[in-house]
């Protein structure tokens, strides 16, 4: 069973604030926010519809993202190993009746047990929070079918995102709880480019997501130096 790709004390922070996946006005508020727009991007990225398209969310927590594309008629897997936070994706699903097939195992292990079954891999705001990210992104490539999509989402690493992601985001606006984020975490494109590269993925497109704090709004835009998507294929 491979769970070395894992640190223990981000499962347990998640797994402390397991209740309030759903509570749009908790500490997953930002979460909530993006999701419409994660969601229509992701739609863009491999045609425009999502369904009847086999998906697998990785570090799918407690299933805001993965709901939404069951919702649009994807067949969704979600796997994370925080198991409180999976129990109430579960229970939101059994409220909501939509339907998403959820397991508590690593993304190395669900690979190898669906190599090539997926026609979307989507591994959300989970790579800056592993030991080893190369190792998820081969993993996705190993789960995607040949020409299909794997798509990221992470942060970007540089004085900019630190002072927004981490200074701002934690501690003076309160966004998101104190020690959300470690920068020495944070990965540049080109370095998830890279990986995906080595793995047999390639590059489709790069999008920015940014934060207006005097509107309050997220929207996509083109600069990259604090959040962004990446788009690939196999």
């Amino acid at each position: 069973m491979q769970e070395n790709n894992v640190n223990p004390a981000e499962i347990d922070k998640f797994s402390a604030l397991a209740s309030k996946w759903w509570d749009p006005d908790s500490e997953f508020k930002p979460l909530h926010e993006i999701n419409p727009l994660r969601l229509q991007w992701i739609e863009e990225q491999v045609g425009g519809n999502l369904t009847g398209l086999r998906i697998v969310d990785i570090g799918c927590g407690g299933g805001i993202l993965a709901e939404s594309m069951a919702k649009k008629g994807a067949q969704v897997s979600g796997i994370d190993l925080a198991q409180k936070s999976l129990t109430v994706a579960k229970l939101h699903g059994l409220e909501s009746g939509i339907k998403v097939d959820y397991q508590c195992i690593s993304a190395e292990d669900f690979a190898a047990q669906h190599a090539g079954e997926f026609d979307v891999v989507t591994c959300m705001e989970m790579l800056e929070h592993v030991p080893n990210p190369a190792s998820i992104i081969h993993a996705c490539y190993q789960l995607v079918k040949p020409g299909g999509y794997v798509i990221f989402s992470t942060i970007n690493r540089n004085p900019k995102s630190y002072a927004l992601a981490i200074v701002a985001a934690e501690y003076i606006m309160n966004m998101v709880p104190k020690g959300t984020h470690h920068y020495e975490g944070f990965l540049k494109p080109s370095e998830v480019m890279r990986a995906a590269r080595q793995s047999g993925l390639y590059l489709q497109e790069l999008k920015g997501l940014e934060y207006n704090p005097l509107r309050k709004v997220y929207f996509l835009s083109n600069d990259t130096s604090v959040n962004y998507m990446l788009s690939t294929r196999k």
